[in-house]
């Protein structure tokens, strides 16, 4: 207890120069990893490709049908969606990641160093985010050769910027995992169990409407579905505002929640 608490307030007295600066080179250091291991990247260049096929020509034709516009229309309908999808499926990867950074002794090297606790986690975040960013452009490049129409960068930019600090604080959730669960393995099984149920009860993939009673008002509250609606409306037109409000307090309520607990369960882990 004294060790953790004599850490705790050596974090405290680092200046916040220090802070940005031991950011800065941990970033620089995690993505001069994914550069030795480029195969690290693989999901983030495959999975937007292999998702945006496997619903336009698989589900597109008969969800599109039922949207009445055909497998175009639910091109429209689906690639705001996936940028939802992307911002929560990629967020799972800095939780695994961190637990084997655990594993190998990195992080205990990590916290001998006379640097910020903080700033590896922020660290780690941004390079998950730039991570998801190169999974948003290839996903933007697929959905065009598929069909979609961007008819406002702006709003396209916007459905971005929304989808990223929304998968900012999802991170934190996952961080916490990383550091609490013993392995990479266990932070996936937590994940899935976590991602499954958001991802496909919501209006991520088709419209609610449809749904029961009881699954309708699951997806009212799952900020999944808020910020696939807010990027529909940025995007192909809609309304937006309410989607997009309710979306950023989400994002701001877990990030409030969560980054106080990753850290001090970081700081403190044993």
């Amino acid at each position: 207890m004294s060790a953790a608490v004599t850490t705790a307030d050596a974090d405290t007295r680092i200046p916040l120069r220090a802070h940005l600066r031991h950011t800065g080179a941990l970033i620089r250091r995690n993505l001069l990893w994914i550069r030795q291991d480029p195969e690290s990247m693989f999901d983030a260049l495959l999975m937007p490709v292999v998702f945006t096929l496997l619903f336009v020509y698989v589900f597109g034709g008969s969800i599109g049908q039922a949207l009445g516009g055909g497998q175009d229309g639910y091109v429209q309908y689906v690639i705001p969606g996936m940028i939802a999808m992307m911002s929560m499926t990629l967020s799972q990867g800095v939780g695994t990641g961190f637990s084997q950074d655990f594993n190998s002794g990195v992080m205990d090297r990590f916290r001998s160093l006379p640097i910020g606790r903080g700033s590896v986690l922020f660290a780690k975040i941004s390079v998950e985010l730039v991570r998801m960013l190169f999974a948003t452009t290839v996903l933007m490049i697929v959905a065009v050769l598929v069909g979609f129409e961007i008819t406002d960068w702006l709003g396209v930019l916007a459905a971005v910027g929304l989808s990223t600090a929304f998968a900012s604080s999802i991170m934190w959730v996952f961080l916490t995992l990383g550091v609490v669960l013993k392995n990479a393995q266990s932070v996936q099984a937590m994940g899935f169990l976590v991602l499954f149920p958001l991802q496909f009860g919501s209006s991520i993939f088709a419209p609610t409407a449809s749904m029961p009673g009881w699954l309708q008002a699951f997806t009212d509250y799952n900020p999944l579905s808020t910020l696939a609606d807010a990027a529909r409306g940025l995007m192909v037109g809609g309304p937006v505002a309410q989607d997009l409000w309710v979306t950023l307090g989400w994002s701001v309520a877990i990030t409030a929640v969560m980054a106080p607990v990753a850290i001090h369960k970081f700081r403190t882990k044993s």
